[in-house]
């Protein structure tokens, strides 16, 4: 079964000036269909986390309902097992954009997308039309001054360390929290958003950690994160 009924589709049909956000869930997909550009921005809600396609035969990813829409969502086919039809020529929106919440989460369900564009849409990151949207985590109200949107801990730390008067912490625990002109301001408008673009420096590389990371074996898996632990930002 092929889900479009909740794609908020844009009215330009214009590919170059066409983008889709992939948000996950009801909430959040509301907010955003009310905060965006009805003009430009299309919305696909996707339930929770998407099938692991490294784990899962291809009978499974085929069958999987938030995959086969997403197919038919992007409109240029699919490069394995499903009549071997990729034609990025037909791509329907030319920024693919994931929009998860700026927690765990969010995280692991944006993995679990660009696996399955990596190994079943590869041109779609070799050719640019993938990115990652950058909600913010915390918006500073001061008693005086500037209120102010922070994207990470880090820069948490930093405004401590340059507002030492007191000021007032909202912490958006997802997207469904921010109201229409919040998620327009620091996510969808183009003019101050931030959108990190995906590439690929090192195919072969590329391909060797989204086995070890994704796939079935699990002493590969456990190596690599004891090896990286230290390098890891904890959202805590």
């Amino acid at each position: 079964m092929i889900r479009t009924e909740k794609l908020a589709n844009c009215e330009s049909r214009v590919p170059e000036e066409c983008e889709v956000f992939i948000v996950e869930g009801d909430s959040a997909g509301g907010s955003a269909k009310t905060a965006r550009n009805r003009r430009t921005q299309a919305i696909l809600p996707i339930r929770g986390k998407i099938l692991n396609v490294e784990k899962a035969s291809m009978d499974k990813v085929l069958a999987n309902a938030e995959i086969k829409t997403m197919i038919h969502t992007f409109g240029c086919g699919f490069s394995e097992g499903y009549g071997n039809d990729f034609d990025i020529s037909k791509l329907k929106y030319h920024k693919i954009v994931i929009m998860t919440d700026a927690d765990v989460d969010g995280a692991h369900i944006a993995t679990l997308l660009l696996t399955f564009f990596y190994r079943f849409m590869p041109d779609l990151i070799h050719q640019g039309h993938v990115y990652l949207a950058t909600p913010p985590l915390y918006k500073a109200i001061p008693k005086r001054g500037k209120e102010e949107y922070l994207y990470d801990d880090r820069a948490l730390e930093n405004y401590r360390k340059t507002h030492k008067s007191n000021f007032t912490l909202q912490r958006f625990k997802g997207l469904g929290e921010m109201d229409a002109e919040q998620l327009w301001e620091t996510t969808l408008n183009p003019e101050t958003r931030i959108l990190k673009q995906v590439e690929i420096e090192d195919g072969r590389l590329a391909s060797e950690v989204t086995s070890m990371l994704m796939g079935s074996e699990v002493p590969p898996r456990r190596e690599f994160i004891h090896t990286h632990a230290k390098d890891a930002d904890l959202d805590l």
